[in-house]
């Protein structure tokens, strides 16, 4: 199992970014997909989610009304469009593929993560 993301940067406040992540090596659309990030000192925090045929999806409380994942399962990609990027958004983000064909929460919840691209908000 590969998750190469890819899409991070340095952009300034309200500003727009896309995260890309490509996946190989399973059979990407029976699983659902995640999105999880984690800022310098800080655990690691779920982002959002998405069912395997994106049924439905799953924001965590930071990032709703902002945030949206959607996926190409043709592509075998997930992505994660970020809008009005705020400062406390600066992190590490991480996409992960789920144990199961359920859009899920917890990272305990996912089996194969990729290593990640770095977000950096400036005010």
């Amino acid at each position: 199992v590969q998750l190469q993301a890819s899409g991070g940067g340095l952009v300034q406040a309200g500003d727009s970014l896309r995260l890309s992540c490509a996946a190989s090596g399973f059979n990407f659309g029976s699983y659902g997909m995640g999105w999880f990030r984690q800022a310098p000192g800080k655990e690691r925090e779920f982002v959002a989610s998405i069912s395997r045929r994106g049924r439905d999806r799953f924001y965590g409380d930071s990032v709703k009304g902002r945030f949206i994942i959607s996926r190409d399962n043709p592509k075998s990609t997930v992505y994660l469009q970020m809008n009005s990027l705020k400062p406390e958004d600066t992190a590490v983000y991480y996409c992960a593929a789920a144990l199961s064909q359920w859009a899920s929460l917890t990272a305990g919840e996912f089996g194969s993560w990729g290593q990640g691209t770095q977000v950096t908000v400036s005010s």
